[in-house]
């Protein structure tokens, strides 16, 4: 019996459904998405391991291919960091570099057949569910954009004090009309919060929309899957850095627009 047969059903609505739900903890809004949670932390583990792997083998020699790879990779993100924000990078640069390698490593996951994993998490460990893709559920692309928004307050107020900040916030864009104050306020608000929200919805819906065409291939006859699922995942190869690299410039964009006056 395959694994779709034993763990979801014969149907497509049930197979679909079984890939789309997530091993968790507790129900509704307590829910605790175990399987987000695991393959965050490991892949953020995998990140550390290698750049700290990549620091010690450094040489002002000839340098290796690892030496090479993270060197390109830091001289990308940093010259990003050049282009969008003026204010003082030592913390936004390194801010930049685990953003985009962080949810590159998150994209990539969704390039592993959908049936590997979870095949093997439920031979294994007995599990049910599973979902491997952590930008495919919208509570880690939120959790990253929450963390952001954090940070353009601090930025705001690093960068203008908090009586500019709260200039800006009672004066911008209406001007200094006390009538026009809470129209101010309001905009900005609205302004405030959906930086985030359209940060975080961006990554997930082109990530959901991608792991779902997978499983759908993935319900193909096998010896026809790899023509869709092939052609699929060669144009999934330029989505999954595109969105990472989006996330980190929309990411350095908002620091530098909180951190400057207006």
């Amino acid at each position: 019996m395959s694994f779709a047969v034993a763990a979801a059903g014969s149907s497509p609505t049930e197979y679909v459904s079984h890939h789309l739900e997530h091993l968790k903890v507790g129900e509704g809004l307590w829910a605790i998405h175990v399987d987000t949670l695991f393959f965050s932390v490991v892949l953020g583990a995998l990140m550390l391991f290698v750049m700290i792997l990549a620091a010690r083998r450094a040489t002002s020699g000839i340098p290796g291919k690892l030496q090479n790879f993270v060197e390109v990779l830091v001289d990308f993100v940093d010259n990003s960091v050049k282009e969008s924000f003026h204010g003082p990078r030592q913390f936004v640069a390194p801010l930049a570099m685990t953003i985009f390698v962080w949810v590159l490593l998150w994209n990539l996951m969704d390039l592993i057949p959908v049936d590997y994993l979870p095949l093997l998490a439920y031979h294994v460990f007995g599990l049910e569910y599973l979902r491997v893709v952590p930008s495919a559920d919208v509570n880690a692309p939120f959790a990253l954009s929450l963390s952001v928004l954090v940070l353009i307050l601090i930025y705001s107020v690093k960068g203008k004090g908090f009586g500019g900040f709260g200039k800006e916030m009672l004066f911008h864009p209406f001007g200094k009309n006390p009538l026009l104050w809470p129209a101010n306020i309001l905009l900005n608000l609205v302004e405030l919060v959906a930086k985030p929200v359209s940060l975080a919805l961006r990554l997930f819906g082109n990530l959901y929309a991608a792991e779902l065409i997978f499983i759908l291939i993935a319900m193909l006859p096998w010896w026809i899957q790899f023509i869709p699922g092939g052609a699929w995942a060669v144009f999934h190869i330029l989505v999954v850095p595109l969105q990472a690299f989006i996330f980190m410039t929309l990411t350095i964009v908002y620091l530098s627009l909180a951190y400057e006056e207006h």
